[in-house]
């Protein structure tokens, strides 16, 4: 499935392993290595809130 580039908002809520811009625009936001963005999404799923979450308690 392709990225719509379009839809920025909803994109903006959620955490697209699957494209590397987003990795590479996640990890930058975020702070964090690629390892630790993976392993975040492993464990909560790609909802950027609960990532977020996850990674200030981890």
């Amino acid at each position: 499935m392709s990225d719509d580039k379009n839809k920025t908002a909803q994109d903006r809520n959620f955490i697209n392993l699957s494209e590397p811009y987003e990795v590479r625009d996640w990890t930058n936001s975020l702070g964090v290595t690629e390892t630790q963005l993976r392993d975040a999404v492993a464990a909560v799923g790609r909802s950027a809130d609960k990532v977020r979450e996850y990674l200030a308690t981890h």
